[in-house]
């Protein structure tokens, strides 16, 4: 599994996943206070209102959503891709005028730009994804594009689904309103159960809101009588939030830094490895996520009859794209391991060589090899 999502979980995730406890027992209620704790150790905040719920990354993307933004209130949207447009489609289901800022194809979004928008526009609530898994690009201006929202009184909604323990991210200190993740990316989890992560300026405004939210189980004040006052909401996915516990535990054990640098060395090898072989990334260097790496498909070649290749001849799974001639393939948890790389490397190469094209497969082992090597020295 090196696609984009679900990835690999470990096997004490996968164990955890596999007990059911009462939910509404007292062990529960320990495994929630710890589940929080950890969360805002990844999440990088003192005081973040975390909140888990029953659904995939985008069921916390709509309770952001559906909680922050008041209908008739304007929304800025910042589109780099599929994801980060579902955001904006969200918003305007609530009823909100949305202004969606199209950043170019392969780029990240400008702070200038993004500045000249909300000046202009006035927004409520924008709208950001921190890595647009469709299309491989990474806001690496995150921080300061939330700065300048904050400025101008504008609440920040941050879709980490990708990026969350696979590079830096600051809650705190970045200023970010709403920080949204799901468990089967970043922190190699189980799809199905995700958390967010509500600033205490986002949760005050949610509290002030005296209409009364469309969305019933995303509710976030319904969701705080389970999640803050041990009290029912519905059946929780006690399983889901074992399992994401046990995902927590691990991110905790090996520390953010360990864990972002290994996601950083893992993933510059890989494409110094495609790189080597002949290969073209999709995105440059300055914009480029490391979490999900875009390659170009070679001319000649289908990337359906290239994933079936890969699959069926050597079991390594990798996805296809949402519109560019690109595949993509992940760098999250346990796909940054390096025998799952050089695994996946070598059946990639070789799998376009059988297609007719002729990469220098040795050369970009050996590219892999190199970097890991390299920083292994450093390490």
């Amino acid at each position: 599994m090196m696609g984009a999502g679900p990835v690999p979980i470990p096997a004490r995730v996968a164990a955890a996943n596999g007990i059911v406890i009462n939910h509404l027992g007292d062990t529960m209620a320990q495994i929630i206070e710890q589940v929080k704790q950890m969360s805002r150790y990844v999440f990088q905040t003192q005081h973040g209102h975390i909140l888990g719920v029953a659904g995939p990354g985008s069921a916390a993307m709509e309770m952001a959503i559906a909680n922050l933004v008041v209908p008739k209130s304007k929304v800025l949207s910042i589109c780099n891709g599929f994801f980060s447009s579902r955001l904006a489609e969200m918003a305007a289901r609530v009823d909100a005028d949305v202004i969606r800022l199209l950043v170019p194809e392969g780029e990240s979004a400008a702070p200038e730009i993004v500045e000249e928008y909300i000046v202009k526009h006035q927004p409520q609530v924008l709208t950001i994804v921190q890595g647009e898994t469709s299309s491989t690009v990474c806001n690496h201006a995150l921080a300061n594009i939330a700065a300048i929202a904050k400025k101008h009184n504008c609440l920040v909604v941050v879709d980490a689904v990708c990026t969350l323990s696979t590079m830096p991210f600051e809650m705190d200190n970045w200023g970010i309103d709403a920080v949204i993740t799901g468990g089967q990316k970043g922190l190699s989890c189980i799809p199905g159960v995700s958390l967010i992560g509500f600033s205490k300026q986002a949760w005050e405004h949610i509290l002030a809101r005296k209409d009364q939210l469309k969305h019933w189980c995303l509710d976030a004040k319904l969701a705080d009588q389970f999640w803050y006052k041990k009290s029912y909401h519905y059946t929780a996915p006690v399983s889901g939030i074992l399992a994401i516990h046990e995902a927590l535990r691990l991110v905790c054990t090996e520390t953010l830094e360990l864990r972002c640098e290994r996601h950083a060395r893992s993933s510059q090898a890989l494409q110094a490895g495609i790189e080597a072989m002949g290969l073209h990334l999709h995105v440059k260097p300055e914009a480029r996520l490391n979490s999900v790496v875009g390659i170009k498909v070679p001319d000649g070649i289908q990337s359906p009859e290239l994933l079936r290749t890969l699959s069926s001849r050597y079991k390594v799974e990798i996805s296809g794209s949402f519109g560019a001639n690109i595949v993509r393939i992940g760098q999250m948890g346990e796909q940054c391991r390096a025998h799952n790389l050089f695994r996946t490397l070598h059946a990639f190469g070789a799998s376009i060589n059988l297609l007719g094209q002729q990469l220098d497969l040795p050369a970009g082992m050996a590219a892999l090899e190199s970097v890991l090597d390299r920083h292994a020295v450093v390490d």
